[in-house]
């Protein structure tokens, strides 16, 4: 890890600086509490500790006073469902089918349901068998883990990954304040949606707490009210999620946890702005991360090492001094398992999105970016339904069809691509200049396109098949996800031995049915006068089991 002095603050967070050493690693304790405050859709020079100048952030801007600041923090996608797949399991989503946006709708595993005009009804990734959302191997070492409460996560989330998550209305009482055991350390996540491109349309009509003539506007777009009024709508919401931030620190200071408590703040992606969400350039990937370790350890430091989502997975279990599970193809960034050698390079994948197919991949090396367009028939701009609705990109669309647009306000809407895309960020933040053909750059070029051929080749790429071949392949040809078998239960003396016949599968079980989440299985389950056993096993992909119950 390495301390910088920030020297200049490009656009989007690009830095140019110089390197200082870090005091020392933080101390921790063998079980820390670890708090995740994530919010959606933004990047990170909007944070007055990103150089943000409109925006009002003083309690996120205190963790990062407080705190560790990253500031090349990187999504693998520039949507959330994706990304987030790679969240929870510590993998590439591209490599087990999670890289389409979206595939699964909660509560409708095998249904017929589609959403947004999407070419396939619902489905659930199918991941190898011995992949686990990482939580469960948290609460197998003792930890309660809460989710507050969106998933997202491709598939639906098998009841052994949370102690609780929380859902609409009660999604607020998730937290660590559940716990039976005030002693028992706890990993929570507490997702804030304020800044969700969604906020834009459905919050229009209320009141803007930042001017739209005090916003500054990226060259892609017009100077009109209405693209200022939903670039200060953004920053307004962002400001009401910097206020509920505030509410979650006060909560931990009440109950006496701010400072023996983990604190990592992050976007899921960049902006929900137009040309910036789900695209794979820096304002679609970059994100702020912060981390504020126990009584301010380290405070003020800034780190310039490439971190990516892929890597969170890992580095959890790392603070944990739970082992990294082999399946996960990231590297910790921090704790016992840290990775000797810092990460040379951020990955990153465009698939469909909604009704609209494309297919990009990126490699970023922390100042040269990437690209490998697959499908170069296609145009830059898709129109999705759904974003439609945001009046600025309405007006786009508008005065593009009226000729009104010039320059760079029609970069994104070119009608095709070449093949190979290659910026120099520190030249051109906003990615417009491609010098894939400059012969000066030509083994830049070659390094990063061989990169991305490793990549592929290392972990695989679902994106390579259709996703009916990916359903055949998951399913062996049949018309639904198969259903995990009923769980066996042994009975010796007072003990309960739980097996599955389906390989991969996790099993839970509670000992009443007053509990309020299910167990995780680890070991043969000792009964006492009164309890009960009833016992569900989840596959990750596969439809959950029948229900067994023991009675007492």
């Amino acid at each position: 890890m390495k301390k910088r002095l920030i020297l200049s603050v490009l656009a989007f967070g690009l830095l140019t600086v110089g390197f200082i050493s870090l005091k020392k690693a933080a101390q921790l304790p063998q079980r820390p509490n670890i708090l995740w405050i994530t919010n959606e859709d933004m990047s990170p020079q909007h944070l007055g500790c990103y150089g943000g100048k409109v925006a009002k952030t003083p309690n996120i801007d205190q963790l990062a006073r407080e705190g560790v600041r990253y500031a090349n923090a990187f999504s693998t996608a520039g949507v959330c469902a994706p990304s987030r797949n790679t969240l929870i399991t510590g993998m590439y989503h591209t490599s087990i089918g999670g890289h389409n946006m979206r595939n699964f709708l909660p509560g409708s595993f095998n249904s017929p349901n589609f959403r947004s005009g999407a070419p396939f009804p619902s489905y659930s990734v199918l991941t190898p068998a011995d992949v686990r959302a990482f939580p469960e191997f948290l609460r197998k070492a003792g930890y309660y883990c809460t989710n507050n409460y969106k998933q997202d996560y491709q598939f639906e989330a098998p009841e052994t990954v949370w102690d609780e998550s929380g859902s609409p209305p009660d999604r607020a009482k998730a937290d660590w304040r559940g716990r039976p055991d005030k002693n028992q350390p706890f990993f929570s996540v507490i997702n804030l949606e304020d800044t969700h491109e969604g906020q834009l349309f459905a919050r229009d009509n209320m009141p803007l707490t930042v001017k739209p003539e005090d916003v500054e506007l990226l060259p892609f777009y017009q100077d009109t009210p209405t693209m200022r009024n939903d670039v200060a709508r953004h920053l307004s919401n962002i400001e009401d999620m910097d206020r509920k931030v505030g509410e979650i620190i006060k909560r931990l200071k009440e109950d006496g946890l701010y400072d023996n408590t983990i604190i990592f703040y992050y976007s899921d992606h960049g902006d929900c702005l137009p040309y910036v969400k789900r695209e794979i350039y820096d304002r679609g990937l970059r994100v702020p991360l912060v981390i504020r370790y126990p009584n301010a350890q380290n405070a003020g430091t800034i780190i310039d090492d490439l971190v990516s989502f892929v890597d969170f997975a890992p580095t959890l279990l790392s603070l944990a001094n739970i082992p990294i599970s082999k399946f996960m193809q990231g590297q910790a960034f921090l704790g016992t398992q840290k990775a000797k050698i810092p990460r040379k390079y951020i990955f990153a994948a465009r698939d469909r999105m909604d009704s609209e197919v494309d297919r990009v991949r990126a490699v970023f090396d922390g100042r040269f970016r990437y690209l490998k367009n697959y499908m170069p028939e296609k145009p830059y701009y898709q129109p999705l339904r759904y974003r439609m609705q945001i009046k600025s990109i309405a007006e786009m669309i508008k005065l593009r069809d009226e000729g009104k647009l010039t320059g760079l306000q029609m970069h994104w809407f070119r009608s095709n691509k070449p093949t190979e895309e290659l910026f120099d960020l520190k030249n051109d933040p906003f990615e417009v200049n491609n010098i894939a053909n400059d012969p000066k750059y030509a083994a830049k070029l070659k390094e990063l396109r061989e990169q991305h051929e490793a990549w592929v080749k290392k972990y695989g790429d679902l994106g390579e098949l259709s996703e009916k071949e990916i359903l055949s392949k998951w399913w062996n040809g049949q018309q639904k996800a198969p259903k995990t078998e009923t769980p066996s239960v042994k009975m010796v003396s007072n003990k309960a031995t739980i097996t599955c016949a389906t390989a991969g599968a996790s099993i839970g079980y509670k000992k009443h049915s007053s509990d309020k989440s299910w167990s995780v299985y680890a070991a043969p389950v000792k009964l006492v006068q009164g309890d009960s056993l009833i016992v569900q096993a989840y596959r990750i992909g596969f439809e959950k089991s029948e229900v067994v119950k023991i009675a007492p």
